[in-house]
């Protein structure tokens, strides 16, 4: 639901209810995870998805039919042979959509969507089943909202079915400080933000950090890189990308970032680049076992030339690391594609 919030907000700010279609269940290679939804309003208009494209058509009409009706329903789709194969379902997977009419008066839908577009800690609790079926409850740092009675419910770290419950649990987004304001940073910031990042660009040439050249990036920062690293909060989720490839700013930043507890550090550079920044570590002090961390030259191996392909190959490689995946081609791999 992240993806639409900020539609499925205005929606209920103008007045308007909609249909919201959320993936509540899932077993298999299904291609969506829990709290992917499909969103439709009066007039028809749709956003969002729940499936990639193989249920999209049977969702969007249930949704319609959520809207006339104000009946929530909980489908199963892909749980037989005879179902995947009618409904062009080509994975041996199977998902639980629960639709519900969302009035603009909804409590608990409009406390989620508020936490969630202000990159806000929130869990989005509902029933999935039995007499409360869609009724909801919003769990954020301002306590509940909603109508839905827990009880002793015990409540997942994370999305998940609990008993008749589903639990969308939204954190905030993960960061990324980008230290270098050179050309290949621009691409990165779009790029990763639309695969969910907070981005920070922070160089300390003002003449390159600008809005101008970086209008898409959360912040920016005119200082030097260690001593913004320096007052940042790092955690296992947060990723480093160091581009500068400069000796007097890279040195000191990774000095600090690769004793630190962020989860991805990175940095620009070719192989004899990187040998020489590995010497000077050393003489600095910075064990084997932390310079093992720095990802170096950066990237996945695409053969990348232009600013745009390196900056696919650096967000690429962070979020295969964030999902501990070996990052190789799909076709050579065994197994399950969603591990």
């Amino acid at each position: 639901m992240r993806d639409i919030a900020a539609t499925l907000r205005a929606w209920m700010r103008d007045g308007k209810p909609f249909a919201l279609a959320s993936v509540v269940g899932t077993t298999g290679s299904s291609p969506r995870p829990l709290g992917t939804a499909l969103a439709v309003d009066g007039e028809g208009t749709a956003v969002g998805g729940v499936s990639g494209g193989c249920v999209e058509a049977a969702v969007y009409t249930r949704c319609q039919e959520v809207l006339e009706t104000g009946a929530a329903v909980t489908d199963s789709f892909g749980s037989t042979e005879e179902e995947r194969f009618f409904l062009g379902i080509t994975c041996e997977g199977s998902m639980d959509v629960l639709s519900v009419r969302v009035e603009p008066g909804d409590t608990a839908i409009a406390a989620a969507l508020d936490a969630i577009l202000a990159g806000e800690a929130v869990s989005l609790v509902r029933a999935v089943d039995g007499p409360d079926l869609g009724a909801a409850v919003a769990i954020s740092a301002d306590g509940f909202t909603g109508p839905l009675e827990l009880g002793a419910v015990d409540l997942p770290a994370t999305s998940g079915r609990v008993g008749r419950f589903a639990v969308e649990v939204y954190t905030p987004p993960p960061d990324l400080f980008i230290y270098g304001a050179v050309d290949f940073a621009a691409p990165i910031v779009r790029i990763a933000r639309s695969v969910g990042f907070r981005v920070t660009v922070c160089d300390a040439r003002p003449v390159f950090a600008t809005e101008i050249r970086f209008p898409d990036a959360d912040a920016l920062v005119v200082e030097w890189p260690h001593r913004h690293f320096e007052g940042i909060a790092v955690d296992a989720r947060t990723a480093i990308v160091v581009l500068t490839h400069d000796e007097k700013f890279d040195l000191p930043l990774l000095e600090r970032a690769l004793v630190s507890g962020a989860g991805y550090i990175g940095a620009l550079g070719s192989r004899a680049t990187h040998r020489d920044r590995l010497d000077r570590l050393r003489e600095a002090g910075v064990g084997e076992d932390a310079l093992a961390r720095l990802r170096a030259p950066i990237g996945l191996d695409l053969n990348g030339r232009t600013a745009e392909e390196t900056a696919l190959s650096i967000v690429a490689e962070i979020v295969a690391v964030r999902n501990d995946a070996r990052a190789g081609f799909l076709k050579e791999a065994k197994g399950p594609i969603h591990h």
